[in-house]
């Protein structure tokens, strides 16, 4: 019997011993093809062709790749701030996530802590930027400056939103205060969803100090929890646009806050350069895809 064979006697199998489970997953996976399968073949397609949204895609092969990478020096700027970006505010706000999740489930006044901490990544980012652009304003009656001036730190007000070497810190700090979004909720749930027997067991083992519950328990029972926040984070670092937009304007001073998704923002919906645009994300999928590869095979169960 050949390999062919076995495998669509396996298929007619599955087929009549769950064809109602298909069924009832149907409506789902219509949606997934066209809104999820169907854009992202669409994309692939249109960053090998010159489309201006007014004529029809014309193909022109790599052409769109080759400039990306060689002649286009601001997407090269873009990538350096997005993977510098990534680099910091990924571990950094995976981490700081957990470790208030684990903080705040063992206080009692966990809802209010939650909704504390949680508030903020529901918050339009626009609305949020008004009250970052106040407190780092490049005068004087930018709170920072004036704290700053007060103490003697600083004698002239530092223009935080136009130089070129404080752009992206700031940037950094306004995104890792939002950061507290879907995946803290999801490391405060795995959290609570650890049976306390594990403890205790724990205990009888040797177990003394609350870091090595974290090491031995905690963590080897959070796997899937680890994994979705890991992810999350991956693909919340990579798509940066609106805080930066916001903050440092589009495009910010000298590209220094510049990001992948700004320029794919710039060329797609400003120039409308769709096929150009494409590339770019393009790009961007399979940066976030190799890395979301590589944390499901970290992750993944031995």
């Amino acid at each position: 019997m050949s390999a062919f064979t076995r495998r669509w006697q396996t298929i007619r199998y599955a087929w009549h011993e769950y064809h109602t489970l298909y069924l009832f997953m149907l409506p789902f996976i219509v949606l997934f093809l066209v809104f999820v399968i169907a854009p992202v073949v669409t994309a692939v397609y249109l960053s090998f062709t010159y489309f201006n949204v007014l004529e029809p895609p014309r193909w022109i092969g790599l052409s769109n790749y080759r400039l990306l990478f060689v002649e286009d020096d601001i997407f090269l700027i873009a990538v350096k701030n997005t993977l510098l970006f990534s680099v910091i505010t990924g571990p950094l706000g995976y981490t700081i996530s957990f470790t208030l999740a684990w903080f705040i489930n063992r206080l009692r006044l966990r809802q209010a802590y939650t909704l504390a901490f949680y508030t903020p990544s529901i918050t339009s980012s626009i609305a949020m930027s008004v009250i970052w652009l106040y407190l780092f304003a490049n005068d004087r009656y930018g709170v920072l400056n004036y704290l700053l001036i007060e103490i003697g730190l600083i004698s002239e007000p530092v223009a935080w939103l136009r130089e070129q070497s404080t752009i992206l810190p700031v940037i950094i700090v306004i995104s890792l205060w939002m950061s507290m979004g879907t995946s803290f909720l999801v490391f405060l749930a795995g959290l609570q969803d650890v049976p306390h027997e594990l403890y205790e067991a724990g205990m009888v083992d040797g177990i003394r100090s609350a870091l090595q519950e974290v090491f031995y328990i905690t963590l080897p029972v959070m796997r899937p929890q680890l994994l979705f926040g890991a992810v999350m984070a991956i693909v919340n670092s990579f798509a940066v646009f609106q805080v930066a937009a916001q903050v440092a304007g589009l495009p910010s001073p000298l590209y220094a806050g510049h990001t992948i998704v700004a320029h794919l923002y710039d060329y797609g919906f400003i120039r409308f350069e769709m096929g150009y645009a494409a590339a770019i994300a393009v790009v961007l999928f399979l940066f976030t895809f190799v890395l979301g590869r590589g944390v499901m095979r970290l992750f993944s169960e031995k």
